[in-house]
């Protein structure tokens, strides 16, 4: 088995083996032998979810499955699964049964499972996926920054962009790169950026950061194909390659000119920096 995937079938037993404790994602992450940034992405390419969301998930399910079973208090199985109060609990859980605490503890009540994952790999189409692998001397990128959580990145990212070019941003920085780089593996700074002319003055609100030299995995798209060449790029080109593994903690989107005839067939790129396998 390709040791990625056993890597993150190992933060899922952690996980499972852990559910009625205060775990981080770091700690999850350290299972899985790769940082806790990269281990969310992964986590969410392969599974659909954030980490967040699969442990919120299974102990919401298993909370229901004891107030079924057993005859105990609410209040003592919210407690057991993280939450500080019977109110925050039940809010939760309504919203993930559609029925409250108390009512899941009548005979008959319907409630909702969620199993846990067990990774595995499965083969489909021998689909080609197009990359090539660069060798980058250290390069500086001037920017408009903006910290995310990895929970909600993908919703507030769009809007960002939106902001950034409806206010006159674009005349300042035009946006060659969307660049995430690590903060503490759960938030990430984010900036719409170009290449730095250090014969320019760098405007207020705007900063720099320089980008170490190092290999990096290109992957070629189009805006409209962004999503799905992202989502390839995690779940199938990483866990099948065997001569190189993720490396430093940021990655970059590359957009090319806008195509204003169809914007959607305007070029981009990702770049993944990884590391010669030893």
């Amino acid at each position: 088995m390709n040791t990625l995937i056993e890597g993150i079938q190992n933060a899922i037993t952690y996980m499972e083996e852990n559910l009625t404790e205060d775990v981080s994602v770091k700690k999850i992450a350290e299972k899985a032998y790769v940082s806790e940034f990269h281990f969310q992405r992964v986590f969410s390419a392969l599974c659909g979810f954030s980490v967040g969301e699969y442990i919120r998930n299974r102990r919401l399910a298993l909370a229901a499955q004891e107030l079924a079973a057993r005859d105990v208090k609410v209040i003592d199985v919210a407690v057991k699964y993280g939450y500080d109060s019977p109110d925050s609990f039940a809010r939760a859980f309504t919203k993930f049964h559609g029925i409250t605490p108390s009512a899941a503890k009548e005979k008959g009540a319907k409630i909702r499972d969620f199993a846990p994952l067990r990774i595995t790999i499965c083969l489909e189409g021998g689909t080609m996926m197009e990359y090539k692998i660069v060798e980058k001397a250290a390069f500086t990128v001037m920017g408009r920054k903006r910290s995310f959580n990895v929970e909600t990145s993908y919703q507030e990212i769009p809007k960002f962009w939106e902001e950034h070019m409806g206010d006159g941003g674009q005349k300042v920085v035009c946006g060659m790169y969307g660049l995430c780089i690590d903060l503490d593996g759960s938030d990430f700074d984010y900036l719409i950026a170009d290449n730095y002319l250090p014969w320019e003055e760098v405007p207020a609100g705007y900063e720099t950061r320089t980008l170490p030299a190092g290999a990096w995995a290109v992957f070629p798209c189009t805006l409209r194909t962004l999503q799905d060449t992202n989502t390839r790029m995690w779940k199938e080109w990483l866990p099948n390659c065997k001569e190189y593994k993720l490396g430093g903690n940021y990655n970059i989107e590359m957009y090319g000119p806008p195509l204003a005839e169809d914007p959607g067939s305007s070029y981009v790129e990702l770049w993944l920096p990884i590391e010669k396998v030893k």
